[in-house]
């Protein structure tokens, strides 16, 4: 009995060890083919050299691109973040027949394939004079990335105990003060979490900047798409790279200021 018990337990770190190392293997090979010294985008490295990134960092293009995109996922996970939570307010605690049709309203631009909402929003946006313009794009970035706050906001109001507010009233405290001290408080799991899958979700969002950006107005995952298309070599596994990194320094800060264990759905 302790033997089969013990092949299973080695059976599953198996499993386990797997799913990691598909999991991690493309980010480990992006960021090792950028430190490539070779001319091409190969792997294995031939030799090591920083030559790509400075490549990367000289690039105006790239740059200007790498600055536009941050702006622009900024802009759309506070818009987002502001009015998923709005939303998910008034779903978990407002609705009542329409509940379940709101949720999967909310939800919807998820689960749809983002080069068909993409071009149901270019035509909509032309036929209203906003295509190829930055309202356009912006609202579009805004549109995806709303379900993830929403969902992760939905969550933490399902598990939050209203006694705790009805407390609040009773000792004098108005509807104003108790959101801001009590109620925000508990639930900045969700709020952290839908704002951090916002943010990465826009800044990494390809098919909806293809299809609504205009001129002057390339994301960082078009740019190096056009790269890529006339040129192989490995800047753009060096872009890949700082993104990675960017997105690890994110993890670093909300770790430092708020742990990670607050960006756990539903977490408090």
């Amino acid at each position: 009995m302790k033997r089969r018990r013990r092949q299973r337990s080695i059976g599953l770190g198996v499993f386990v060890a797997v799913i990691y190392v598909f999991l991690l293997l493309p980010i480990v090979i992006v960021v090792l083919a950028a430190f490539n010294a070779g001319e091409y985008l190969t792997f294995p490295p031939q030799g090591l050299s920083l030559r790509w990134f400075r490549k990367f960092f000289e690039s105006e293009p790239f740059i200007r691109s790498f600055v536009f995109s941050l702006k622009l996922a900024l802009a759309a996970t506070c818009i987002s973040t502001v009015v998923g939570t709005m939303a998910s307010f008034y779903v978990v605690r407002h609705s009542r027949k329409a509940r379940d049709f709101l949720r999967i309203f909310h939800a919807a631009p998820m689960m749809l394939p983002g080069m068909l909402t993409g071009t149901a929003l270019l035509i909509f946006f032309y036929s209203i004079g906003l295509g190829g313009t930055y309202p356009g794009l912006l609202l579009g970035h805004v549109l995806v990335t709303i379900p993830y706050v929403f969902l992760a906001v939905s969550t933490a109001l399902y598990n939050f105990d209203r006694c705790l507010e009805e407390a609040a009233r009773s000792l004098g405290a108005g509807p104003v003060a108790t959101l801001l001290r009590i109620t925000l408080p508990l639930v900045k799991g969700g709020l952290i979490s839908g704002a951090m899958f916002s943010f990465i979700t826009s800044f990494d969002q390809f098919p909806i900047s293809l299809l609504l950006s205009g001129v002057g107005m390339t994301t960082l995952p078009i740019q190096v798409f056009d790269y890529l298309r006339f040129q192989f070599d490995p800047t753009a596994a060096a872009v890949g790279t700082v993104t990675i990194a960017m997105t690890a320094f994110v993890i670093f800060v909300t770790e430092r200021f708020v742990g990670l264990e607050s960006i756990y759905w539903g977490g408090k």
